[in-house]
């Protein structure tokens, strides 16, 4: 039919490396590097074929140099390009930090407007798949602290797609953490071209009437399955996939808890300080006459994500999040 779209089934590493192949291919002043991106496609093999077919002058391998790469990336951002680069792990971003916090946030402010940034830095985010030290961190809200950021959590192939697109094509700087355990998890059909989805706004997934549920990136596979538990239990959940975690869709929070009269947060990430805790902030603010019962958090121990063998214990289980939503339901 004329007009129909074309629509392949992709994972979430699919869906970005068709972005970054779509961005590459149709603007010039993109360039992709960071560690093993070129060459070997990534750890993960995100950007898989991308230099053969856009050459090494587009697509190529940095240093193992985090601090480096973000460097070069404000530069060329600076000065006409918009470079993606990958950082490889979450915890390997913490070298970088410095010209992430110092330079790549400010520039726009210190320069009154003259300096853009307009790049993305792209890892892989969570723990799940039995990862060594430095390889299972969740600093969503580390990153969403510091003004002049952006801060995008895809959950699925779609999403990863339309919001890879939009973070290449913003005039400030991204952050885009990808959902590690779910990479490969997750198959869904997605338009082959090109269509972006705006930064900042959430999506409710489900409708429902007792409880708002909060959750982002590998957490909404989660939540689903304890949404079975909930329906089973006589439990109308609303389920709202935050996507962006700065800046925060208040609007579509606030109305749902209007509605519901409860909220249930899921993050992957410590429980103190944290994004969890600005979205219980959100709840109490904006529609604490609504409230029905306490706002409640379901996040991950204050400790270090623990190796192999430790890992289980740590993750969020659906049990645990039925769990919290059945107690919240009946305060």
């Amino acid at each position: 039919m004329e007009g129909e779209q074309k629509m392949s089934v992709m994972t979430i590493v699919q869906a970005i490396n068709n972005a970054l192949d779509i961005k590459l291919e149709e603007d010039k002043t993109v360039v992709v590097y960071g560690e093993d991106v070129g060459v070997e496609g990534g750890v993960f093999r995100v950007t898989e074929g991308l230099q053969k077919k856009h050459g090494v002058e587009r697509v190529f391998d940095a240093p193992i140099a985090e601090s480096a790469i973000v460097g070069t990336a404000l530069g060329m951002a600076m000065t006409g390009l918009k470079p993606v680069v990958e950082l490889q792990f979450d915890g390997f971003s913490y070298p970088g930090f410095n010209q992430i916090i110092s330079n790549v946030s400010r520039m726009n402010n210190r320069s009154r407007g003259m300096y853009k940034a307009p790049m993305v830095i792209r890892f892989p985010y969570g723990g799940g798949i039995n990862a060594l030290e430095h390889h299972s961190e969740s600093p969503k809200a580390l990153y969403s602290h510091i003004p002049g950021l952006k801060v995008v959590v895809p959950s699925t192939p779609h999403d990863a797609k339309g919001l890879m697109i939009a973070a290449i094509e913003s005039p400030d700087p991204v952050i885009f953490m990808e959902p590690k355990r779910i990479y490969r998890a997750i198959k869904q059909e997605v338009s082959d071209d090109k269509f972006s989805i705006p930064i900042g706004k959430a999506k409710v997934l489900t409708e429902g009437t007792d409880v708002t549920v909060v959750a982002f990136g590998a957490m909404i596979r989660e939540c689903q399955k304890a949404m079975v538990m909930a329906k089973e239990a006589g439990i109308s959940v609303e389920l709202i996939d935050l996507r962006t975690i700065y800046p925060l869709d208040k609007e579509t929070i606030v109305n749902s808890v209007k509605k519901t009269g409860r909220i249930v947060i899921v993050a992957e990430a410590p429980t103190s300080f944290s994004v969890g805790g600005e979205l219980m902030a959100i709840a109490n603010e904006e529609a604490f006459l609504y409230l029905e019962a306490p706002p409640k958090r379901v996040m991950g121990f204050d400790t270090i994500v623990p190796l192999a063998k430790g890992e289980p214990l740590y993750m969020i289980s659906p049990d645990r999040i039925f769990y919290e939503i059945e107690r919240t339901v009946k305060f």
